[in-house]
């Protein structure tokens, strides 16, 4: 079979699926402004007008935890806390990023994370770390990871079944093989090497931070430099031209899901490495906070729009705000309300400027 190009990410206004020149992948420039039309809501449509306001918004969030718990908040040990925080949520995130931009969604990436976690810290795969290395455990996470995502993708694709039933099957799945291979008891990680690995730091900078910027900035590769990532706009915009494009739209989208899936075992590996266990409990309600950091991002529910740079930028602000409520002693209730708010003005705000954009 011959190749073929994928379809342009700057589709002819007026073609179903198409946006605004500028408003499929982060960091390009916008086209010529409307006639009539003010500079500032132009700014805002771009990828880099959005990341900015974000900057702002994660600005004004610092300032008022410096207000408001003052030396606790700055303070270069509760940063530190911020940035390993974000950083389990904000690989898990990444992936979440391409399955969205795809014209996707996944529920189950907590409970994908929570299995991947309790199958490799299992006392066979503990005793076989010991005795070969400690990279089986990460290999493990990584493959129990990727399993699932292939089945969800494999169940959306070709078995035609709408993602939010087929993730919803697996968040309750993956949660109780879980619960049933760790007999609801934490497993204690007993592999010296894999603890001190990921405890480290690097110049002062925590391994786990690290590994969470390497796997962004792959993932803004991906997503923006490469074949596969203008397909995944192309899908997510309108998965039938991309079919007439030559994209092998059900393939792809099996791509996109073990992609999130390998995400979650990384997260996995980074979450049991910073807790040293691995538990059925882990990742619960990741799924919600990762699309909630998502969307937050800029990245579009409906698909064919995605940026890596806002999605970091969105596990910041929420992972910041639940460091602020925390120092202030706020109940976890008001970081919900708050958080609940924080996503409807966002989401809002997607279709109040998709409105414009069409007029």
């Amino acid at each position: 079979m011959s190749h073929q190009e994928p379809v342009s990410t700057t589709a002819a206004p007026g073609t179903p699926g198409a946006l605004p020149p500028g408003d499929r992948a982060e960091g390009t420039r916008g086209g010529p402004r409307a006639p009539g039309r003010g500079g500032g809501a132009q700014r805002l449509r771009t990828g880099m007008g959005r990341n900015l306001g974000l900057v702002l918004a994660l600005a004004l969030l610092c300032a008022a935890g410096v207000l408001t718990a003052g030396d606790r908040f700055a303070d270069v040990d509760n940063v530190l806390t911020i940035l390993r925080l974000a950083a389990v949520i904000g690989v898990v995130s990444v992936g979440m990023t391409f399955v969205i931009t795809g014209g996707g969604i996944d529920l189950s990436v907590g409970a994908i994370l929570a299995l991947c976690s309790v199958w490799s810290t299992t006392l066979a795969t503990q005793a076989l770390a010991n005795d070969v290395h400690w990279i089986v455990i990460v290999f493990t996470a990584v493959a129990v990871g990727a399993g699932c995502g292939l089945v969800n993708g494999v169940l959306i694709a070709y078995g035609k079944v709408v993602p939010f039933i087929a993730t919803l099957a697996m968040l309750a799945s993956a949660r109780g093989l879980a619960e049933i291979i760790s007999n609801r008891r934490t497993q204690i990680v007993q592999v010296p090497e894999f603890r001190d690995f990921f405890g480290a730091d690097v110049l002062g900078v925590p391994v786990l931070v690290l590994l969470f910027l390497v796997v962004a900035a792959l993932g803004w590769v991906l997503l923006n430099k490469t074949t596969f990532g203008r397909r995944t706009l192309a899908v997510g915009g309108n998965p039938e031209a991309a079919r007439l494009a030559g994209i092998r739209v059900q393939r792809h989208t099996v791509m996109l899901y073990v992609l999130v899936g390998v995400c979650c075992g990384i997260a996995a590996v980074m979450l049991v490495s910073r807790t040293t266990t691995g538990s059925s409990t882990h990742g619960t309600l990741y799924e919600l906070d990762a699309i909630a950091a998502v969307v937050i991002g800029g990245t579009l529910l409906s698909g064919g729009r995605g940026t890596i740079v806002g999605t970091v930028l969105g596990v910041l602000i929420f992972t910041t705000l639940s460091n602020v409520f925390t120092l202030n002693n706020l109940s976890i209730s008001a970081q919900s309300v708050v958080k609940g708010l924080i996503i409807v003005v966002a989401v809002l705000l997607q279709q109040r400027l998709a409105e414009r954009s069409r007029t």
